[in-house]
């Protein structure tokens, strides 16, 4: 499976991203308006707009983004190493330029795919969304208006997964668990990412979680390409690649 595609033509990814304040009672009137309409829809019995807000960095309009984790596979005499990367910070703008001016290099190569675990109905589109908000120009590998499907790099592990079955969900960690990969698990999750920024203004934790997930869809990545997954040797920092 996927033997047709090199593992250093794949940039891995994932993003992290909280509400846009740190609370249902920071907002401007006219987002609270907004985000009490939106609420609507995902307010179970007994709930208000206010009780949901954590949810809020979910969705482009109300959130941001706070970290962006990269991969890249490399090859060197004989011995393969993932080299890490992250964007990080309280300023989407500046995180989102650090990205965008990474991939615009690695885009010089025509045939980079990216690579992230349900990205094609989160990462991509939330990040390609956030650019626009924060008025910057879309990467060309970012900007897939008008393009055919066959002509769009983007790679989604979920997506794959599902072989052709529609209405099939399986998580980044369940994935993980059936392939018999280490968890990303182990110190945070998704829904505590808000938390752990803005009460524990602990950026660098969300790093690390971040880190992990893209090592976890490279590894299963590999999984799919039979490949022996990675030891911890071969997963290394990096401060440009």
């Amino acid at each position: 499976m996927l033997d047709h595609i090199s593992l250093e033509k794949v940039l891995f990814l994932d993003i992290e991203t909280v509400p846009h304040y740190p609370g249902f009672d920071d907002l401007p009137d006219r987002e609270r308006k907004l985000w009490e309409k939106k609420a609507r829809y995902i307010t179970g019995e007994g709930e208000s707009p206010g009780d949901v807000y954590e949810r809020a960095g979910i969705y482009a309009e109300f959130g941001k983004v706070i970290c962006i984790s990269v991969g890249v596979y490399r090859k060197r005499e004989g011995k393969g190493t993932l080299r890490l990367k992250s964007y990080s910070g309280e300023d989407e703008k500046a995180v989102l330029q650090g990205f965008s001016a990474l991939l615009n290099q690695m885009a010089r190569d025509q045939d980079l795919n990216l690579c992230a675990h349900n990205g094609k109905e989160f990462d991509f589109p939330y990040m390609a969304r956030r650019m626009l908000i924060n008025g910057m120009k879309l990467p060309a590998k970012l900007d897939v208006a008008g393009k055919k499907p066959w002509e769009v790099p983007f790679l989604d592990t979920m997506e794959l997964w599902k072989f052709g079955d529609y209405k099939h969900y399986t998580s980044l960690d369940l994935l993980a668990a059936v392939f018999d990969i280490p968890t990303p698990k182990d110190d945070i999750d998704g829904s505590q990412v808000a938390e752990t920024f803005y009460r524990e203004k602990n950026l660098e934790k969300i790093v690390r979680y971040c880190e992990k997930d893209v090592l976890t869809v490279a590894q299963i990545f590999l999984r799919f390409q039979g490949k022996p997954l990675l030891s911890e040797e071969q997963v290394t920092s990096a401060t440009e690649f």
